[in-house]
């Protein structure tokens, strides 16, 4: 729920206006109907209906089409990805449902060596590139899975929303890598070899990087029940991470806490850069009533084997 910020009004579904970053009820969601800074922007610049676009643009289509289109790829209003327009967290989500079902079906009929050199990211192959990203969306379990999947539901929506498909597609992917690209390197260095890492929890803990800089005190219900405001277990995560690494063991309990760091790292880097250019609700929370869930008990897991 969050308040009008004219009537205040509560609004389980408000309106976000993207000039003077307000958030309105149905009844004041029109810029003037909230007197938005935007309104002499638009007097001051010109007719409201100039766009400004320039027609000899359309001379060059393979240019500005994209890669999607130049393959015959249809990502517009109706087309064949068009419901992933705006919706990439759910796209991360499925290729992680695909991605474990293809582990599944092929850990019996392949070799072990070959069945990781698909899908771990290991200090023993760091060469295999295609494993920086297949690593992301595999995972050790389905408890592992499905903790990581509603970290990355409620938490990406959020950050997908406010900073864009296109930068969140980035984030996630170039999180996860480093993330995953940080535990092999920590392994490589204190020893030989050591297990490989699989799992999005650098990405997902990336997310909540971000939004403990966007929201700090946005309300998470830890296990479900626990309110806790995000920046909390922000640091707790960072601490006990830290803590691990320390004492030597980066891969306590079977979780790679150096990938922990990196991504929740990363997150809070990338937040503090945006964090000028984007304003949440001014009330919003994750779990209890009216709330969606938290991260399950022990939070998200980057797998290892």
């Amino acid at each position: 729920m969050a308040k009008c910020d004219i009537c205040g009004a509560d609004e389980s579904m408000p309106y976000h206006c993207r000039h003077c970053g307000g958030t309105y009820c149905a009844d004041h969601r029109l810029p003037e109907a909230h007197d938005c800074p935007g309104l002499k922007q638009w007097e001051n610049q010109g007719p409201v209906f100039d766009s400004g676009f320039d027609d000899r643009i359309l001379d060059d289509k393979k240019r500005d089409e994209g890669l999607a289109a130049r393959l015959g790829i249809d990502t517009g209003p109706g087309g064949h990805l068009a419901y992933f327009r705006g919706n990439v967290t759910y796209l991360f989500l499925l290729l992680m449902a695909v991605t474990y079902t293809f582990q599944i079906l092929l850990q019996p009929v392949l070799a072990a060596s070959t069945w990781e050199a698909i899908f771990v990211f290991s200090p023993e192959h760091p060469e295999y590139v295609w494993t920086w990203i297949t690593s992301i969306f595999a995972h050790g379990s389905f408890i592992h899975i499905l903790f990581n999947g509603i970290v990355i539901y409620f938490f990406g929506r959020l950050v997908e929303q406010y900073i864009g498909s296109k930068q969140f597609a980035v984030l996630f992917i170039a999180s996860g890598i480093l993330a995953g690209a940080g535990q092999i390197l920590y392994q490589i260095l204190i020893g030989p070899g050591g297990p490989g890492v699989v799992g999005a929890s650098g990405a997902a803990l990336a997310l909540m990087g971000v939004l403990t800089i966007l929201k700090p005190d946005l309300t998470v219900y830890l296990y479900f029940i626990i309110p806790l405001q995000i920046w909390i277990i922000t640091a707790g995560t960072i601490a006990i991470s830290a803590l691990l690494i320390a004492t030597g063991g980066p891969g306590a309990g079977g979780i790679a806490h150096v990938a922990h760091l990196v991504g929740v790292l990363i997150g809070l880097a990338y937040g503090y850069r945006i964090k000028d250019q984007i304003r949440l609700p001014s009330q919003y929370r994750f779990g209890g009533p009216g709330g969606g869930m938290p991260p399950g008990p022990g939070g998200p897991g980057r797998g290892r084997f």
